[in-house]
């Protein structure tokens, strides 16, 4: 479970110091943490540097091979803060910790300053004829469209290339929007295998009893919804 952590501490009337970290209940539970002092992109776009005492590496999620500086891969995790087990499961145990070192599921790079970005999850990864998509990476686009309340991004069937892109969008509070609309407005922003083939307005997105959005669930509706899927 990725575990995402924001905290403001505040030093003066004036002043608001805030803190991004990251890590996963498995890794008890930050693993990255930001600066006080970094600036702000640094805080906005990344989870900031390793922790004190903990190792990180991103690899190839298939050959297990390190990623060159800035290239995106699985990150790991190796140190004191790992769990030992998962109680009662050593198949599972196996499967995600390898020769101490932890596999977290989560796609990101890093840096040549250690600071590390967190891309998505390598379980909501779209594969589009061969074309590996990352749908943060567009639900961050299309956050900047001024009708687009929320974007969550998801892989759908598709006979020929696998997989296609569909967009789940949530409007903005007395807004219309089409969508025509929302695939002029990615044409030529982002690339053309990104834009979105498919475009749902919804309400409301299918939520864990923690409020985080199960996408297993919204690809299944959009599916259905789409008519890509018979009902059972």
């Amino acid at each position: 479970m990725t575990t995402l952590l924001s905290q403001c501490q505040f030093t003066d009337k004036s002043l608001t110091t805030w803190q991004i970290g990251y890590g996963t209940t498995e890794n008890s539970p930050v693993t990255f943490c930001a600066f006080p002092t970094d600036n702000m992109e640094r805080k906005s776009e990344t989870v900031g540097c390793i922790l004190d005492h903990l190792e990180a590496k991103i690899v190839n999620p298939t050959t297990g091979e390190m990623m060159p500086l800035g290239e995106t891969g699985e990150i790991m995790i190796r140190g004191y803060c790992v769990m030992l087990e998962y109680w009662g499961e050593k198949a599972k145990t196996d499967e995600c910790i390898s020769k101490g070192w932890y596999k977290t599921g989560d796609i990101a790079s890093m840096d040549a300053f250690g600071y590390c970005k967190i891309e998505g999850r390598i379980k909501d990864m779209i594969i589009r004829g061969g074309e590996n998509i990352y749908p943060a990476e567009i639900e961050q686009f299309l956050h900047t469209h001024p009708k687009v309340k929320e974007a969550q991004v998801v892989g759908v069937e598709d006979s020929r290339l696998g997989e296609e892109v569909c967009a789940c969008i949530k409007l903005a509070d007395g807004e219309d929007c089409t969508a025509e609309e929302i695939k002029a407005f990615c044409k030529g922003q982002i690339a053309h295998f990104k834009t979105p083939c498919y475009v749902l307005f919804v309400t409301s997105y299918p939520l864990t009893i923690t409020g985080k959005i199960q996408k297993h669930l919204l690809r299944a509706q959009a599916e259905q919804q789409l008519g890509l899927k018979k009902e059972k």
